[in-house]
């Protein structure tokens, strides 16, 4: 029998996604601990998109493959008895042997968060990334739109990054402002090692002046990651969203995190 399960969870304490063969704290880890008690077996789970240290999510979907049958409530709130306060299964659905998170996902989206005032924050410490000065947002939404399409993205590439290569298919970018809070909104097929944190950076500098909007366009034709702008802190980055096709019945669920 084939589940899939939405997760949501704070990136903050973690060591990313992954499990890790030195036994840091990863959500991967925590996740399958919980649900092998609820299954009383061993769980594997696979993951629509791989997520760093620090990074947040609140719309990863996973799916793993038990023996045993159990109610879809026992695959959420089963299980969350078992998760550490910083994760929580959101939603459970038993799923055709077809359906993968990673591989049956059409697109991802993600949201970028930055505080926008003079005082650093306290509370949303490492949930947020703070940049204090003038940030001209309508200059970063029209130089974002010049990533729109199916392109190379190696200039917004991490040298680390495993992809066999760096074209990908941006569906939208949208930069927008509430309050003190700026926020990124990103819709790709897939996305590359750090590129969506890559990208903001090189945003940013476009917001703060420090470049023109048309610098965009020259990264992307250009494909030299050094090139382009820093990597932006992981506590503003949240994963949102994966879409599949409706045959699977997958939830069509999306918790956006805002700030006032």
């Amino acid at each position: 029998m084939r589940i899939a399960l939405g997760v949501e969870y704070d990136g903050s304490r973690f060591c990313g996604w992954q499990m890790q063969t030195d036994g840091t704290r990863t959500v991967q880890s925590e996740l399958e601990t919980a649900l092998s008690i609820i299954a009383d077996q061993p769980v594997q789970v696979i993951c629509a998109g791989r997520t760093d240290t620090g990074v947040h999510a609140t719309g990863q979907v996973v799916h793993f493959d038990v023996a045993v049958e159990r109610l879809e409530k026992a695959w959420v709130a089963g299980v969350n008895r078992h998760l550490p306060d910083d994760v929580s299964s959101l939603w459970a659905r038993e799923v055709d042997d077809d359906f993968s998170a990673r591989f049956s996902a059409t697109a991802r989206q993600y949201r970028y968060v930055i505080s926008n005032r003079s005082a650093r924050p306290a509370l949303l410490n490492k949930r947020v990334y703070w940049r204090y000065g003038e940030i001209n947002i309508e200059a970063m939404h029209e130089a974002a739109q010049s990533l729109i399409g199916d392109q190379d993205f190696s200039s917004f590439r991490s040298s680390a990054c495993q992809a066999e290569h760096a074209r990908r298919c941006i569906h939208y970018v949208n930069v927008s402002r509430k309050g003190d809070f700026i926020y990124i909104d990103i819709k790709a097929n897939a996305f590359l090692h750090h590129m969506v944190r890559n990208i903001a950076g090189s945003l940013l500098m476009i917001g703060q002046g420090e470049k023109p909007v048309d610098w965009m366009a020259e990264l992307i034709a250009v494909k030299d990651r050094p090139q382009a702008g820093p990597t932006a802190a992981a506590g503003g980055l949240y994963f949102i969203k994966v879409s599949y096709p409706e045959k699977y019945n997958i939830p069509d669920y999306c918790f956006l995190p805002e700030f006032s």
